[in-house]
C-alpha cells in the first residue's frame, strides 16, 4: 500500500529522542514513526483482547469453579 504523507508536530526534546535511536539514523524518521504507531496499535488490541477475556471469565468464574470443584478435590497433592 502506498504510503500517504502527513504532517505532525513534535516538541524538540521528543525529536532528540526519535533521532538518536539507531533504527531512525538507519531507515529514517518515517519508519521510526510508523513502527512506533504499528507497536501502540498491537499493544493496544492485545489489551483490548486480554480485556475481553478477563470479562467473561468473570462473568462465568462461579460456573467453571463449579464445574471443576470435584476434581479439584479428588486432586492428590505431593507431601511436602
Amino acid at each position: 500500500m502506498p504510503a500517504k504523507p502527513v504532517q505532525i508536530s513534535i516538541d524538540e526534546e521528543l525529536l532528540r529522542h526519535v533521532d538518536a535511536q539507531p533504527e531512525t539514523r538507519e531507515h529514517g524518521r518515517s519508519a521510526f514513526v510508523r513502527a512506533a504507531i504499528e507497536g501502540y496499535l498491537r499493544a493496544r488490541k492485545r489489551r483490548e483482547i486480554d480485556e475481553a477475556i478477563s470479562r467473561a471469565f468473570r462473568a462465568d468464574a462461579d460456573a467453571m469453579l463449579d464445574e471443576v470443584d470435584g476434581l479439584l478435590d479428588a486432586q492428590a497433592w505431593p507431601d511436602d
